[in-house]
């Protein structure tokens, strides 16, 4: 994770927007921008009252050294990966997870990895089955020990790595704290359950949520297609440049707003940009925010 990437993640953490940032430094909101897409560093004595506004030493915030210093804490990993020589539809099962990652991999296996930094018996706690038929696949990480959901949620993070070339359409039915979907290539990716944050991040083709619970998600890079289906529920959604999207309503007694220093008003951003970000359901929010 670069400096740009840091400072984004910590702001956003603590709730700060970029004009909020920027006041509590006496810089502007577009110097932000700057460093948050690594375009400009900030001088020594703005590093320093960063330092000071997150509470965090200068060497977490310039050097990560804390992550890395966590990265090299024991972890404990089960890896299951299935060959796959022709296009297929994938209907992937997992259940609860503190944090769910979503990507394409360059080789021609679907990969479902399962890590904890707590759990050491994860071959015994769950079975990934795989059921394969002429072109679908279901997979289903199966809880075999009845692990409780909470215990999941905060012990348990699944990395799906999905094959280039050969994923056309993938479901996915799980429940997670934190929602990672990352350089992903295909033409359709389905999420139906919960998700507390979503990071979207470099997605070329069509991501559809479908829950009863409220999302908020973080749009970096392109995204050429985002749908979300809900019910009497909402979706507070940031994106880093609003001249991408264009913004559509398909829901029933739904709403669309935008929130822009702090205030949530009806008057939507102008948005006409060739990708898509749409609301469908019934009594459901989307909320835009320019951040």
């Amino acid at each position: 994770m670069n400096f740009g990437e840091r400072l984004k993640e910590i702001r956003a953490n603590q709730g700060l927007s970029q004009e909020q940032l920027a006041e509590k430094i006496g810089v502007s909101r577009q110097a932000i921008t700057k460093w948050e897409t690594n375009r400009g560093l900030p001088d020594v004595e703005n590093m320093i009252i960063l330092a000071e506004i997150f509470k965090v030493t200068l060497d977490e915030l310039i050097l990560q050294r804390k992550n890395e210093q966590e990265m090299q804490e024991t972890f404990f990993e089960s890896e299951t990966a299935y060959d796959i020589d022709c296009n297929k539809h994938f209907d992937i099962r997992v259940g609860n997870a503190r944090k769910i990652c979503i990507c394409t991999c360059d080789d021609e296996k679907v990969h479902i990895k399962l890590q904890s930094d707590v759990l050491d018996n994860l071959n015994s706690l769950y079975k990934v089955k795989i059921d394969e038929r002429k072109n679908r696949l279901d997979i289903d990480c199966q809880n075999k020990k009845a692990l409780s959901g909470f215990e999941a949620e905060n012990s348990l993070d699944i990395i799906i790595m999905l094959p280039k070339g050969f994923t056309e359409h993938c479901e996915i039915d799980a429940s997670a704290k934190e929602l990672y979907i990352e350089s992903l290539k295909l033409k359709r990716l389905e999420y139906d359950g919960a998700a507390d944050l979503v990071y979207i991040k470099d997605v070329e083709g069509s991501l559809e949520f479908t829950g009863k619970t409220d999302y908020e998600m973080h749009i970096e890079g392109t995204c050429t297609q985002l749908d979300v289906n809900q019910w009497s529920a909402k979706t507070l959604i940031h994106v880093t440049d609003i001249n991408q999207y264009t913004f559509v309503n398909k829901g029933r007694k739904s709403k669309v707003y935008c929130l822009k220093d702090g205030v949530i008003s009806e008057e939507i951003f102008e948005g006409n940009g060739e990708n898509i970000i749409s609301v469908s359901g019934i009594g459901s929010e989307l909320i835009i925010s320019n951040s």
